[in-house]
């Protein structure tokens, strides 16, 4: 399958998932399946949301795709290392980076949250609250400007993806591997795949 058609095949999954139709999976045949080795068709880096489950909003099944989720769907080098490696040695041709509505990690990155840990993963949502062009209330409490920056938050994690990942950059420069954005809306289930930026 082409990278179009894998994206293709994630969009149709999510109307099934919207219309309650989704594909009875076998999940301990596909377990017996895939256990002697593993064939993803793509990398899905989203947000540690549990009202997010990626592969259960596509209708995806054991084995269709490597899953990264960390808080905002940030990608720290280690998430590109995987990337990486499912992309040039397991043979993934889609990378789709998913943020989505409400997103707790970006109300904490607006409001400049100082936690343990979690405040080095909020530094580096930052530039996109920075790079979010708004013209009203730009507050965690106002959920139209969180929206924004989450979908602006996905729009500079693929393109750090593209910078930070010679690997990854190569092979999306030759089409073996594309990179998508997509958001997700937490009320209406709908995934919504941003336009390519390449």
């Amino acid at each position: 399958m082409t990278p179009d058609e894998i994206i293709e095949l994630m969009k149709k999954g999510n109307e099934r998932f919207r219309r309650g139709q989704k594909t009875a999976q076998d999940y301990l045949a596909q377990q017996k399946a895939s256990a002697k080795g593993q064939y993803p068709a793509a990398v899905l880096l989203s947000c540690i949301d549990s009202r997010a489950p990626a592969e259960t909003i596509m209708d995806l099944g054991i084995g269709d795709v490597f899953n990264a989720r960390v808080a905002g769907n940030v990608a720290n080098d280690d998430i590109l290392g995987s990337m990486e490696f499912a992309c040039q040695l397991a043979g993934a041709k889609v990378i789709v980076v998913m943020g989505h509505t409400a997103c707790g990690a970006i109300k904490g990155a607006i409001d400049r949250v100082q936690l343990g840990n979690l405040t080095g993963l909020l530094t580096k949502i930052q530039p996109a609250v920075d790079a979010t062009a708004y013209q009203g209330e730009r507050s965690a409490t106002n959920y139209v400007f969180v929206d924004a920056v989450a979908r602006k938050n996905v729009e500079l994690t693929m393109a750090g993806i593209h910078s930070r990942s010679a690997i990854i950059a190569a092979l999306e420069t030759k089409g073996a591997v594309k990179i998508a954005g997509a958001m997700y809306n937490l009320e209406s289930g709908v995934v919504d795949f941003l336009p390519s930026a390449r």
